[in-house]
């Protein structure tokens, strides 16, 4: 039997709600528990999305965060694009990982062969670590980002020739 009835449960959640108190439990002498916990606004997070595709036109405008790279260094994407390749975009929001583990050697690296499927990364997103098979078979042309950046859903992660 429980401890409380549904009505006990809406007014205690009433009362937690109104007040300053951020969360609330007890625990009966059968070891049941009741939890409540109220959300407050310096644990809410927004998340804004940003184009992947960036018009020919403003090329110096990129989607990662490495905004201390040189001049030199954004124009070559532009020249980059114009040239066949695969790109291995990123399935989600989060974080890029190369490797595993810190210790570990990255999954993949500039002048490997990757087929369809292999594993070429791990993406951080909300505490989970996903990993992100190759969509193609290809040799690793260029790896767009850095290891620990912070990537967008549809950004380029991985040119193959």
């Amino acid at each position: 039997m429980s401890m409380f009835d549904f009505e006990q449960i809406k007014e205690l959640i009433s009362s937690i709600d109104k007040s300053s108190v951020t969360s609330f439990e007890i625990k009966d002498a059968n070891g049941e528990r009741l939890v409540i916990k109220k959300e407050t606004e310096k644990e809410i997070t927004t998340v804004q999305a940003v184009p992947a595709v960036i018009p020919p036109a403003a090329p110096a405008i990129q989607p990662t965060v490495a905004a201390a790279a040189p001049a030199a260094a954004v124009a070559e994407p532009a020249a980059a694009e114009q040239e066949d390749f695969k790109v291995i975009t990123s399935p989600m929001v989060g974080v890029f990982y190369s490797a595993p583990s810190p210790d570990a050697k990255p999954y993949v690296s500039v002048g490997q062969n990757v087929s369809a499927g292999d594993v070429v990364c791990i993406i951080e997103a909300m505490k989970l670590m996903n990993e992100v098979p190759a969509t193609e078979g290809g040799v690793v042309a260029e790896i767009c980002v850095q290891n620990g950046d912070v990537v967008e859903y549809g950004q380029p992660l991985f040119k193959l020739k």
